[in-house]
């Protein structure tokens, strides 16, 4: 015995002696009673210090594995509740339960819908366009870094416990101004802070379900699938409105208006995702002119809105609705800053916040507070603009490079994208992007499908998006040559 231990990493290896005891003694290599080796002996057996040791032992009667008695030793305590060998029950046997028959449809569907479990399994060296995660090698660790020790020194105690459901007020403040200077009028309007933007439309989706009856939503086609995936999780029927150049097709949306009754539109107004499109002034006000006619409510996503290359600021519909509470803002930075802080924000009337609010507290009590004011301080220091001037110059050379590339190697497909961390390409109905992709990964290139952001099933199929922003310049270029030379392939046979 005592054979096997092996120290591992950098922990502190007092913890890591009374780790290795811990698991003996929970698997019954060392039985109830029975006594351990000396400080000394174990010192010598495990070939660490004698103080290690004692610290160690101190450590397990302090979590109540072990007890001392005075002259004679450490003992091993009784396990309250301990299973039988094996974990087995009383006859030796495994208690085994068939968890997948216990599934209900919410959780086989969550599955179904796993884009991230579907993906592609790509070996190291791959070049991967599946990507829209911001580049960290910009990330500003030096002042990420500033930002929590300036805000633990100030309030490290309180930030340490528990916050409140609503997210932590400073950020609040913030963000309002923030959303202020989109030309969003506040009045009458709160705000919750999420874990992100999908928390945050999750539980928008769940106050707005209708109780009675499955839900009716429309949105545009093609569209981000987490929203596709939520939506259908909580129980909405999806109608998909055609995209054109410059936005959602406003004809076909009021026809469809017209015809159905809807509980709720989901719209991307600004570099959409897939597509990358941005929608203009005039259907901005043409598409808001309609909700307003029909009364459905429209959550926005302020997704990428803050990686624009080129053109004039456009206002997001929040802020064209003026005084209205007919939008509901759903926002984040974790395109443009810091994805591992899990913080994004719901914009909205002032009473369905705080509904939200009490939905928020019943799930998961507050977004984390540690997070939440490390952001704060982060944008109250100044530093999100010079970030973003910086993330935005990086990310429009690689736009234009990628976008350069592709008009060079893949000319029979038609681009889509005006900013963001990717373009979205259609090609001739003769090129199926999925058997595409089996021969583009053969080669060591992978994309992402476009027939996962389309509603129904079949549509899309000629359609990939390609993301840019973690892609070195020579793999971009490499890659996209390669996409085009497979691509050439299919259109010939």
């Amino acid at each position: 015995m005592f054979q096997d231990f092996k120290l591992v990493g950098d922990r502190p290896v007092a913890i890591q002696v009374k780790e290795y005891v811990k698991r003996l003694i929970i698997k019954g290599a060392l039985q109830t009673d029975q006594k351990l080796p000396s400080t000394r002996e174990m010192s010598g057996l495990l070939k660490v210090s004698r103080n290690t040791v004692i610290a160690a032992y101190e450590g397990l009667e302090d979590d109540g594995f072990t007890y001392a008695i005075p002259g004679k030793g450490s003992y091993v305590a009784a396990m309250v509740g301990q299973s039988a060998v094996d974990n087995g029950g009383a006859d030796g046997s495994a208690w085994q339960i068939d968890w997948k028959t216990r599934m209900n449809e919410y959780a086989v569907s969550a599955v179904e819908l796993d884009m991230m479990k579907q993906g592609i399994r790509a070996p190291k060296g791959t070049i991967s366009f599946t990507s829209i995660a911001p580049d960290e090698q910009l990330f500003d660790l030096g002042n990420v870094r500033r930002a929590f020790m300036d805000r633990m020194a100030i309030e490290g105690q309180v930030l340490l416990n528990y916050g409140y459901a609503k997210g932590y007020k400073p950020l609040i403040d913030y963000l309002m101004h923030y959303m202020e200077n989109k030309g969003v009028d506040i009045s009458g309007k709160d705000m919750l802070i999420t874990g992100g933007f999908t928390e945050g439309f999750d539980i928008v989706l769940s106050a707005l379900r209708p109780s009675a009856r499955r839900g009716a939503a429309i949105c545009e086609n093609p569209t981000h699938h987490t929203a596709i995936k939520n939506l259908k999780l909580q129980g909405f029927e999806i109608t998909g409105i055609p995209m054109e150049r410059d936005g959602i097709d406003v004809e076909r949306l009021e026809a469809v208006l017209q015809t159905n009754s809807f509980d709720l539109a989901y719209l991307t107004p600004s570099y959409h995702n897939p597509t990358g499109i941005v929608m203009s002034p005039a259907k901005r006000s043409a598409v808001m002119k309609l909700m307003m006619r029909y009364q459905i409510p429209v959550i926005e996503d302020g997704f990428n809105e803050e990686l624009r290359y080129s053109g004039s600021h456009i206002a997001p519909l929040i802020a064209t609705a003026g005084q209205g509470n007919g939008v509901i803002y759903i926002g984040s930075f974790s395109k443009v800053l810091f994805p591992g802080l899990r913080v994004g924000w719901v914009l909205g009337d002032r009473a369905l916040i705080d509904t939200l609010e009490s939905i928020k507290r019943a799930r998961t009590i507050h977004t984390s507070t540690i997070d939440q004011s490390i952001l704060y301080q982060y944008l109250l220091n100044g530093n999100f603009d010079k970030y973003v001037k910086k993330a935005r110059t990086e990310y429009k050379r690689k736009y234009e490079l990628t976008k350069a590339c592709c008009e060079a190697h893949l000319p029979e497909a038609q681009l889509s994208g005006d900013g963001g961390l990717h373009l979205f390409l259609t090609f001739p109905t003769g090129v199926h992007t999925r058997q595409l992709l089996e021969a583009c990964t053969e080669q060591g290139v992978i994309f992402t499908p476009g027939d996962k952001f389309f509603i129904q099933e079949g549509e899309g199929t000629n359609t990939l998006r390609l993301g840019f922003s973690r892609v070195t310049d020579e793999n971009i270029e490499r890659g996209i040559q390669i996409i085009g030379k497979q691509a050439r392939s299919f259109l010939k046979a």
